[in-house]
């Protein structure tokens, strides 16, 4: 057995064999199970070391040829692959609970092992086929037979699919890097095409106009679960070039690039979201801010600013799971999520309602929540190189705290004499209480994961030692 057929082929056959079942609580159980079963043999079983199951001998290899192509999985991404199923089977057990399952599973699987091979895959330049097949694959998660695609749907496959050119030129521009290290020109020229490329992909300002149409056309758990895996794994592989190339890392400009345009989503993604009149398109904002914060901690000293980003992946997993299942449930109650329509819903949907404005405040760093820890040693690192940008987070921050009590003033006003008459379904209730309990535990005990990600700087061989 091999590392890449264990947590690439074998995932992305297995979503394809799940299209064929529809049962929503099968399809639900049966993923979250796989999931985390897959997260525990990353986690606890080591790749490249034999182990002895009484009379057998077990060992996982880390390579395996492909067309004359190597996927390789080293054995410190162990723990990478066991919080990324970890958290993809938090997001397969909600799915019974928002009612996309036989979406969001199947199609689930391919897309986080195609973008595993992303960053498995030699040499590298294959890695943007990958990315590019898996949004292809997440256009059916985000469309309908019934209707004709919206705008979102088609600015996030053009801008997507834009990217991968850039980083096919970048790609082949290091190369020649690679042969003449001393030619600045063409250094230049290839980081020039590696930040266009990451541009696109990570959708920054102003090339996030997709995302809040996304949420007003389609199920927002949908959207979540690419708002969380697409701008996770784009991360790893971008950090990965920081990690190969030396000239990218000591670069004094790419540093500040890194940090202007953290800022620039950061409070850009807290001052829109400070003034939306939309529940969906707040969420929108939230998460791009929470990509500006990931840019942040990239933009620090490594040592201090891989462990960040790592630190920051859990809460915004378990973040915009709670707060796309809030909103999906109480898009089933409201024949639309703008705030006149969304006007009184906590009567109907409490739980939803609270799970939205916890997974809010979380995002917006509120005490005690899943959010608080990494930004609170991101703003101190930040502030060490620079108050002033260290109050412009803050601006940020602000923004996305001010949108959390707009929305809880929004759906908490009533009519006089407005009854409580809860509607969720007890799946309903238990994902949402069970996450909101994450929310909190992970903002009170954020070492309880630390388990987990610890060792994950190690996967560089250079970034964060």
């Amino acid at each position: 057995m091999n590392a890449p057929t264990l947590w690439i082929i074998f995932p992305l056959f297995l979503g394809i064999l799940l299209l064929f079942i529809t049962n929503q609580r099968v399809l639900s159980v049966l993923g979250g199970f796989i999931a985390v079963a897959l997260a525990l043999i990353a986690q606890f079983v080591p790749i490249e070391l034999a182990m002895k199951l009484g009379p057998l001998s077990l060992k996982i290899d880390s390579s395996l040829t492909v067309l004359g192509r190597v996927l390789l999985i080293q054995p410190t991404e162990g723990h990478l692959l066991a919080l990324i199923y970890g958290a993809a089977a938090l997001w397969f057990f909600g799915a019974e609970a928002s009612k996309v399952a036989p979406k969001i599973v199947p199609i689930g699987f391919m897309v986080i092992a195609l973008l595993v091979a992303s960053i498995a895959v030699e040499p590298f330049l294959y890695a943007a086929l990958f990315i590019e097949t898996a949004i292809l694959l997440a256009i059916p998660m985000l469309t309908s037979i019934r209707k004709p695609p919206g705008r979102g749907v088609l600015r996030f496959l053009i801008y997507q699919t834009l990217a991968m050119p850039f980083i096919l030129l970048a790609g082949w521009l290091l190369a020649g890097v690679e042969a003449s290290p001393g030619d600045l020109a063409l250094a230049a020229q290839s980081a020039a095409m590696l930040g266009l490329g990451f541009a696109f992909l990570l959708a920054i300002f102003p090339l996030y106009s997709w995302i809040p149409l996304l949420l007003e056309e389609t199920s927002p758990y949908l959207v979540g679960f690419l708002l969380w895996i697409l701008p996770t794994m784009t991360l790893i592989f971008g950090a990965g070039f920081l990690d190969r190339y030396s000239w990218l890392r000591s670069s004094s400009q790419l540093i500040v690039g890194l940090r202007t345009i953290g800022l620039l989503m950061v409070v850009t993604g807290g001052a829109f979201a400070a003034f939306q009149r939309h529940l969906g398109r707040v969420m929108a904002y939230g998460s791009i801010a929470e990509t500006g914060f990931s840019l942040l901690a990239l933009s620090l000293d490594f040592k201090i600013g891989i462990p960040i980003l790592f630190l920051l992946i859990p809460a915004r997993a378990l973040g915009l799971a709670v707060w796309s299942l809030s909103l999906t449930i109480l898009g089933e109650h409201v024949e639309t999520m703008r705030f006149d329509a969304a006007r009184g819903i906590l009567r109907l949907t409490p739980l939803a309602g609270a799970g939205m404005v916890v997974a809010t405040l979380s995002t917006g760093a509120f005490p005690l929540l899943a959010g608080f820890p990494a930004r609170l040693a991101l703003w101190e690192g930040l502030s060490r190189i620079s108050i002033g940008s260290a109050l412009w987070m803050m601006i940020g921050i602000i923004g996305l705290l001010v949108s959390a009590f707009r929305s809880l003033a929004v759906i908490s006003v009533a009519e006089e004499y407005t009854s409580w008459e809860p509607r969720e379904s007890p799946t309903q209730m238990l994902m949402l209480g069970l996450g909101m309990i994450g929310l909190f535990l992970l903002g009170l005990f954020p070492q309880s994961v630390q388990f987990m990600l610890a060792n994950l700087p190690l996967m560089f061989e250079r970034l964060g030692r």
